[in-house]
């Protein structure tokens, strides 16, 4: 049979399936045919690209993500665009599931990506009345299900799923055991924390002439000075920052030595955390490719990728008399960017290694080596 029609027919043969949320709402649609339950935190990307980097982020675990993009696999997966070594999502909502793609350089479809993660899809739903209603009552927990369980029994299970206010969960996606990325003979030592990094993040510090040392979530300072490191990274991730408090402690101690420190997303809150700035839980959070935000030391604009449900309280940055806001969320006015007076210590909400604008937030890269530079003179 040619493969077209086959797909075709596995199209027209799909089972019914559903999103059932926390309150009780359900929205329906059809199964691509990977069949089971699956829960998380409902969540919307609002990018047009790049589903296979969103799926594949870290920071992404325990979410179902609902994309707003209306085909989803039209261009396949490619094994080189991961951004781990799996998919971290626990879940997919799409408006038109593509099982064939056309790309030149797509090593393989994306429905035979997910199936052999077992991920768990439902498609054809109303994603502008899923994403409207999420807008309007928050990110909340949900389950799909595919396998035609009683919507009883699904409720029962959904009740006892934790909240994401609270949870840990960079120990999930953490690597177990050091790992080294980059030339050993480049010429800065980079000792990263590892709270659910982008692999695109190694390498663009390693295109920077930086070798560097990947440590698990829970390494303490001393682990990660023993590398006699140049500068300090503290990753993205998901969940609630307010847990890690090793991370928190780590990065008291780098700030001690003053040594010079580079955060992004989850890495950005401990930083703020460890300096007695609180973090909070936001209604549904910030996730896409087409986020505005401000430089207000230079007044530009940059069209940023970001992917985060908590941030940094701006009442108590503001007050903070060491810090300053480097960058502000325009849509609504949240910290996007800090840095510290008299540390060699600045942070960012969003993600500079994605490439939204294309290149607008890459400077920071620059500022944290020309940081580095500084530091060694």
């Amino acid at each position: 049979m040619h493969p077209q029609q086959h797909n075709t027919m596995k199209y027209n043969n799909r089972s019914k399936a559903v999103l059932l949320l926390k309150d009780g709402t359900i929205f329906h649609g059809k199964s691509i045919g990977i069949e089971g339950v699956t829960f998380g935190e409902v969540a919307f990307n609002t990018g047009t690209t790049g589903y296979q980097e969103i799926f594949t982020d870290p920071s992404y675990f325990g979410q179902i993500m609902v994309t707003t993009n209306a085909h989803i696999g039209n261009y396949g997966v490619n094994e080189k665009e991961v951004e781990s070594d799996s998919v971290k999502i626990s879940g997919l909502v799409c408006k038109n599931f593509s099982f064939n793609y056309s790309r030149e350089d797509a090593t393989e479809s994306l429905f035979d990506y997910l199936s052999k993660q077992n991920l768990i899809v439902i498609s054809d739903v109303d994603t502008r009345a899923l994403v409207s209603y999420i807008r309007d009552n928050g990110a909340m927990n949900a389950v799909i299900c595919t396998d035609g369980t009683p919507i009883e029994e699904l409720k029962e299970k959904l009740a006892q799923v934790p909240d994401m206010n609270g949870l840990e969960l960079a120990s999930k996606v953490s690597t177990k055991e050091p790992y080294f990325f980059g030339e050993e003979t480049a010429k800065y030592k980079i000792s990263a924390l590892d709270l659910g990094i982008k692999t695109n993040i190694l390498r663009n510090l390693a295109k920077r002439d930086c070798y560097i040392k990947v440590f698990p979530y829970n390494a303490s300072f001393e682990d990660l000075k023993a590398f006699n490191p140049d500068g300090y990274f503290l990753s993205n991730g998901p969940g609630d920052p307010e847990p890690l408090e090793t991370a928190q402690e780590v990065a008291k101690q780098i700030l001690n030595e003053n040594k010079p420190l580079f955060g992004i997303c989850l890495g950005h809150q401990i930083i703020g955390l460890a300096n007695g700035i609180s973090t909070y839980k936001m209604f549904n959070g910030h996730r896409g490719i087409n986020h505005p935000v401000k430089n207000v030391i230079t007044g530009k604009g940059e069209i940023t990728s970001q992917n985060h449900g908590f941030a940094i309280v701006r009442e108590e940055l503001d007050k903070h008399p060491d810090f300053e806001l480097t960058h502000e969320h325009l849509n609504d006015g949240t910290v996007a960017g800090m840095r510290m007076k008299s540390k060699n210590c600045f942070s960012v909400q969003y993600h500079p290694e994605a490439s939204p604008g294309p290149h607008d937030s890459s400077y920071l890269f620059d500022q944290f080596i020309q940081n580095i530079k500084t530091a060694s003179n």
